[in-house]
């Protein structure tokens, strides 16, 4: 079975589960939503979904996947030979994510200092597309689910890499005070008269919810469960002819696939084709 975003989307559609909680805690003692979201992200595309027995679950993870990451470092998971995916959860439909010390990324590479080695070192590889996989979970249920690739979500890394260097110079600007070498905006040492006090200063990144962004293109019925996909055109045709098949040939009165047009994030009047993929119950 191949692995990547269309088999994902087609295992929403055929095994639809939106009590994650409940779900997970009976398979994994995992009692923490975010880590609910994150596994159902993971068996998703390995298609595991339906898989009880463990051992045979973490082979597949094994085989399907490359890396598995830590909460500190995106991205969460890479796709052998794939596609890396960050895997977001908020509790309101209208919440901002939250993407702390990282701006958002069109893709991922291998010179991002805020990838640790062993996502550096899974395999050989460069750049990678990289997918937000967004989730609104409170309580036991999964209500709203997308998927965005950052290419289509975010502005290339000099747009946030050039702000960033923007304020970390302006901070060192600042007389009389004692900066220390650090991957952060600034630290700013023996702030006190006993020099013993340190201040950092970090950056705190954050990007509007992608139901939001892609309103104009989008608009979420009022159903228990609700899933989209937003990919523009040539990403979704690089993805195997079989998988996109098999995709488009399922048979769900709530499940649709359109052709929408979505803003270039470098270029807002420059518009993309793309795939708006919808899934609801």
């Amino acid at each position: 079975m191949n692995v990547n975003t269309i088999t994902a989307i087609a295992n929403i559609v055929l095994n639809p589960i939106s009590e994650l909680r409940s779900f997970y805690q009976g398979r994994n003692r995992i009692n923490n939503m975010g880590a609910a979201l994150e596994a159902y992200i993971m068996d998703l595309f390995a298609g595991t979904l339906n898989e009880s027995n463990e051992q045979k679950r973490n082979r597949r993870y094994a085989q399907a996947f490359s890396y598995t990451g830590n909460q500190n470092n995106p991205p969460d998971m890479v796709i052998h030979k794939g596609d890396a995916i960050e895997v977001k959860k908020i509790e309101t439909p209208g919440a901002s994510l939250a993407l702390n010390s990282s701006y958002p990324k069109a893709k991922l590479l291998t010179s991002d200092s805020k990838i640790n080695d062993s996502c550096r070192t899974c395999e050989a590889w460069s750049e990678k597309d990289i997918l937000y996989a967004v989730g609104v979970a409170k309580g036991r249920h999964l209500t709203k689910l997308f998927f965005v690739y950052g290419v289509d979500y975010a502005a290339s890394a000099g747009v946030y890499e050039r702000i960033s260097k923007t304020v970390k110079d302006g901070i060192h600007e600042i007389p009389d005070l004692e900066f220390a070498n650090t991957q952060e905006l600034g630290r700013i040492n023996r702030v006190d008269p006993l020099g013993i006090t340190y201040l950092r200063i970090r950056g705190m990144w954050g990007i509007e919810n992608p139901v939001k962004v892609f309103s104009y293109a989008y608009t979420p019925p009022d159903k228990q469960f609700e899933f989209a996909a937003i990919i523009n055109t040539e990403k979704y045709n690089s993805f195997p002819v079989i998988d996109r098949e098999k995709l488009e040939k399922l048979k769900d009165p709530n499940f649709e696939i359109t052709e929408v047009e979505i803003k270039n994030p470098n270029n807002p009047a420059k518009l993309k084709q793309a795939k708006l993929i919808t899934f609801s119950r």
